[in-house]
């Protein structure tokens, strides 16, 4: 995950294949933290439809939106948000 000294850049043009990796390291993050919830949202991600990673990532956010410990988390999660345009 994204490291506290890290600068954060804000990738607007990540194709299927970048969202499903953000969103693996999401689920990876999530298991760790203790968030089952998260991480099963994206369990499958890889063969999960275009609609369905956007309803998880909504979902996923909307969970976290009173969790500020897990912002890493959710830093990623608005990232793959504002690039769910370029799912195919």
């Amino acid at each position: 995950m994204v490291s506290e000294n890290e600068t954060l850049r804000w990738p607007t043009n990540l194709d299927r294949a970048g969202i499903e990796a953000r969103l693996v390291q999401v689920r990876d993050a999530a298991q760790s933290a203790g968030l089952p919830y998260v991480a099963q949202l994206f369990e499958s991600v890889d063969s999960m439809s275009a609609a369905q990673i956007g309803a998880g990532v909504v979902a996923a956010l909307t969970w976290l939106q009173d969790k500020p410990e897990q912002r890493p988390i959710t830093t990623q999660l608005e990232m793959v948000a504002m690039n769910l345009k370029n799912l195919k």
